[in-house]
């Protein structure tokens, strides 16, 4: 890579907080308070199924990907819902998840960039399971996806080994956190239990190892994905 991680971590995170700070995203008491396309068509899921296996790599590089690959579809959907917004989606809902389809973006191009020729393929997502018209089936997945985000980078981080890596993972992952926040309070604002799901018995957010996500996430790519040489 013509640049180390680091640089491009530098320069990825500066555009990804430059847009948080932009808008003081998450921050301010009011947001607190209230919280191409991938269209299937008519396209089957036998239409669109390849019969390649997608495998994520062994080691930090492994792990590098399984980001990428769910960044991705974390774009993808974002990227969706904003082309095809729900029925009666209000300014303030506009806003929250075009900032957070922008993160996501950042997310997705700066593992691209950071693996280069070791990156996996762009993968193809099947959101036929979700209704993007109706609010109730956009923030459902949306809570999925980000709390499944969450649970993914927390699995992951003692498995790399790169500290690097690792101060690059816990970056995003904050980020992730706070978009879970966000689509949670959307789906109920105010709400006391407002980490409900995000939270196991011991105080502290879910961690998922990649087997798990992986299997979680499958009905949602069309390609098969393989994570069977990740680090364990």
């Amino acid at each position: 890579m013509k640049k180390t991680l680091t640089q491009i971590s530098d320069s990825s995170d500066s555009l990804m907080l430059s847009k948080v700070n932009r808008r003081y995203f998450l921050r301010s008491a009011g947001v607190a308070a209230t919280t191409g396309a991938f269209l299937l068509g008519a396209c089957t899921e036998q239409d669109l199924m390849s019969d390649d296996t997608v495998d994520l790599g062994s080691g930090d590089i492994g792990i590098l990907n399984y980001a990428y690959a769910l960044e991705q579809l974390e774009a993808a959907f974002y990227t969706q819902v904003m082309m095809t917004p729900y029925l009666n989606m209000t300014d303030m809902e506009k806003w929250i998840l075009t900032d957070i389809r922008d993160h996501e973006i950042v997310h997705r191009e700066f593992f691209k960039k950071a693996l280069g020729d070791k990156a996996i393929k762009g993968l193809m997502p099947n959101f036929s399971q979700i209704d993007f018209q109706s609010r109730t089936s956009v923030l459902g997945a949306a809570k999925l996806f980000e709390d499944t985000g969450v649970a993914a980078y927390n699995g992951a981080g003692k498995l790399i080994k790169d500290v690097n890596y690792l101060l690059v993972a816990g970056k995003i992952v904050s980020v992730e956190a706070r978009h879970a926040s966000a689509i949670a309070d959307l789906i109920n604002p105010n709400a006391l239990e407002f980490a409900n799901g995000q939270i196991n018995e011991m105080g502290l957010e879910h961690a998922y190892s990649p087997s798990v996500i992986l299997g979680g996430v499958a009905p949602f790519i069309m390609d098969k994905v393989s994570g069977k040489n990740l680090p364990m």
